[in-house]
């Protein structure tokens, strides 16, 4: 059990369910024009099965990743990050690919009853397409380094992470309460995907040396350690200014910008990252990146609905 707890690799879950979190609550702040009351917006059955199917991608993803890597050769003794299970030989490859089809299968049918829980028969090709959505993901984070065709090998992994644990995260969690698109939540959803992005170019970056060597063509291997700083920079600063804009466009208070202390850790993790030499010694950031995205996501949570006070007075 030890070993497939490391192989979950339960640091990356926190990272995982922010966007989560911010299109949930923004839900909560939102009542549609059919539903007036936050409490009929909100459900907190739709919420956990949420958490749970991130989760289960995101569990399922870092399996994939060790089977993947394991299997190309990629985990090696030149890998600068913790030892991987099949890379130490504490899990057999046949043990992962059998956890990888009972982790997919769990996940579908979680992400299945997700679906029927928020569109039930009343939005049929709404529940088509979210299902289709929950089998993209789940082939997506198998497909990452699984396979000939890895795209992972390719240089997109950021796309995948951007599009799902960003965009379809948010937009699709405040789709499931309120059945409706919001466009200024594009930019809070961007900026969680950047800081996703943000988490896989600083692994990248620690492992160009020995991705490199295997054919793994990451997009930091394509431009190179120096480039890649400045793409990480742009990751995150752009994050930080798009939800100060989201802010601005939604008339916070000034009370409701404390999410921006969580801008403190980011800020001092770029700095780290400037004064860096030597990729290996960047481990220890990943996990803080992690944190300090997902506390973003709960303070700015916590500032979202802050609305509701306003909300409840209306409706009383």
């Amino acid at each position: 059990m030890k070993h497939w707890i490391e192989a979950a690799r339960l640091r990356t879950l926190p990272l995982s369910v922010s966007g989560i979190i911010v299109g949930s609550f923004f839900a909560l702040s939102r009542p549609t024009e059919e539903i007036l009351t936050p409490t009929q917006v909100f459900s907190w059955p739709i919420f956990s099965l949420l958490l749970l199917t991130t989760i289960g991608l995101q569990v399922l993803s870092n399996f994939a990743n060790d089977y993947g890597d394991g299997m190309k050769g990629t985990d090696n003794d030149d890998r600068v990050g913790p030892k991987r299970a099949i890379q130490s030989g504490a899990i057999t490859p046949k043990a992962m690919k059998r956890a990888l089809f009972i982790t997919s299968f769990a996940t579908f049918l979680i992400a299945a009853t997700l679906v029927y829980k928020a569109f039930h028969f009343d939005y049929f090709y709404y529940s088509l397409l979210f299902l289709a959505l929950g089998i993209l993901a789940i082939a997506s984070a198998i497909r990452y380094t699984v396979g000939k065709g890895a795209y992972g090998y390719k240089g997109y992994g950021d796309v995948f992470v951007f599009v799902f644990f960003g965009l379809v995260s948010t937009f699709g969690s405040y789709f499931m309460f309120t059945k409706e698109f919001n466009a200024v939540l594009l930019l809070p959803a961007s900026a969680i995907g950047f800081l996703s992005v943000g988490v896989l170019n600083l692994n990248n970056m620690r492992d160009e040396a020995s991705d490199r060597k295997a054919g793994k063509n990451t997009i930091v291997v394509k431009m190179g350690g120096a480039k890649a700083k400045i793409y990480h920079y742009f990751l995150l600063i752009t994050a930080m200014i798009f939800v100060l804009i989201f802010a601005a466009l939604n008339d916070f208070h000034i009370d409701q910008y404390l999410f921006v202390l969580a801008y403190i850790p980011i800020i001092w993790h770029i700095v780290t990252v400037s004064k860096n030499k030597d990729p290996k010694t960047l481990d220890p950031e990943l996990k803080k990146l992690a944190l300090s995205t997902f506390l973003l996501s709960v303070l700015l949570a916590l500032c979202i609905i802050y609305f509701l006070s306003d909300i409840f007075v209306n409706n009383n």
